[in-house]
């Protein structure tokens, strides 16, 4: 399984969404494939947010060494599934479909399309996000 995170700057959520992922994968024994993108531009190259780290080296798992990028079209061939952060991170990636396969593969994290909260403005959502990206993260390893 291939699975792509994405959020709006690849720089708090999506990061967390992916270490999660791979921390939950391996401790399965799944073979998974599992990176992260941003909608936007403006933080490529640049580790996750300090908040980020810090929260996600206190539940034990590390994403210092990630760096953002941009979601691009070849994404969906490089990915079985897409899963997005938020109703806008579902909108910007499905304006790159480029046929009905690529927008099957796009996915909300969360049950019933529901947003995960952007922590970047408020410090006191990261434990709360980290918590509400594992459960999800849990239930997909769990699935399969």
């Amino acid at each position: 399984m291939k699975i792509l995170m994405v959020c709006l700057g690849n720089i708090c959520r999506s990061p967390l969404a992916e270490g999660i992922m791979r921390h939950l994968a391996k401790e399965k024994g799944l073979d998974w494939q599992i990176d992260s993108a941003g909608t936007g531009n403006w933080h490529i190259g640049h580790s996750p947010d300090h908040r980020a780290i810090r929260e996600a080296r206190r539940q034990g798992v590390d994403i210092s060494g990630l760096a953002a990028r941009q979601f691009e079209t070849a994404d969906f061939d490089r990915f079985d599934r897409i899963y997005v952060m938020d109703r806008n991170n579902h909108r910007d990636v499905l304006k790159k479909a480029r046929n009905e396969a690529d927008k099957a593969k796009v996915r909300h994290l969360l049950d019933d399309d529901q947003d995960v909260p952007d922590p970047w403005f408020d410090d006191a959502l990261f434990a709360p996000v980290y918590q509400l990206i594992y459960d999800a993260c849990k239930n997909i390893t769990d699935q399969e």
